[in-house]
C-alpha cells in the first residue's frame, strides 16, 4: 500500500472513531438529561407534596382558630347577659331603697318631733345617711357590673391571645389560664 493510501486509510479510521465518541457522548448526553429530566420531576412532585401538607394543616390550624375564637365569643356574650341581669336585679333593689327613704325619712322626723327638737338635726343627718346608703348601693351596684364585665373582657381577652398564641403553634406559652 502506499503511503496515500495509508493516510487515507488512518484519516477515515480516524473520522470513524471520532463518529463512535461523538455518538457514545450523544447517547451519555441523553442519558444525563433523562436522569436530570428524573431528579427535577421528584423534586416538583416532593415540593407539591410538601405544599399540599402545608395547606391542610394550615386549614385545620384556619378552622380550629375559627371555632376556638366562635366559641370565646359565644362565652364573652353569655357572661355579659349574666352579669347584666345580677346588675338589673341590684339596681331595682337599690330603686325600691331609695324610694322607701321617703317613709323611713317621715317616720324618723316624726320621732324625733315627738322626743324632742334637739333630735331633728339628728334626724335629719339619719335620713341623709339612709340617702346615701341607697344611692350608694346603686353606685356599687353599678360599679360592681361594670368590674365584672371589664373581668369577663379581660379573661376573653386572655383567652384570645391563648388562641391567637395557639394559631401560631406556641402552647408553651399562655398569656393566663382558661377558666
Amino acid at each position: 500500500m502506499t503511503l496515500q493510501i495509508k493516510l487515507i486509510l488512518a484519516a477515515i479510521i480516524t473520522a470513524l472513531a471520532f463518529s463512535a465518541g461523538w455518538v457514545v457522548k450523544g447517547w451519555q448526553a441523553s442519558k444525563t438529561i433523562a436522569e436530570l429530566r428524573a431528579e427535577q420531576s421528584q423534586g416538583q412532585a416532593t415540593r407539591a407534596e410538601a405544599a399540599r401538607a402545608d395547606e391542610t394543616e394550615t386549614a385545620i390550624k384556619e378552622s380550629k382558630h375559627a371555632q376556638d375564637t366562635i366559641y370565646n365569643a359565644d362565652r364573652l356574650a353569655n357572661l355579659k347577659t349574666g352579669i347584666d341581669v345580677d346588675v338589673r336585679a341590684e339596681l331595682a333593689r337599690a330603686e325600691r331603697l331609695h324610694r322607701d327613704t321617703d317613709s323611713r325619712a317621715a317616720t324618723y322626723r316624726a320621732q324625733a318631733q315627738a322626743d324632742a327638737a334637739a333630735r331633728s338635726d339628728l334626724a335629719d343627718k339619719a335620713a341623709a345617711l339612709d340617702r346615701q346608703l341607697a344611692q350608694g348601693l346603686g353606685v356599687v351596684a353599678s360599679l360592681g357590673g361594670d368590674l365584672r364585665r371589664r373581668d369577663a373582657e379581660v379573661a376573653a381577652l386572655c383567652g384570645q391571645v391563648n388562641i391567637e398564641r395557639r394559631l401560631s403553634g406556641d402552647d408553651s406559652d399562655q398569656a393566663c389560664s382558661e377558666r
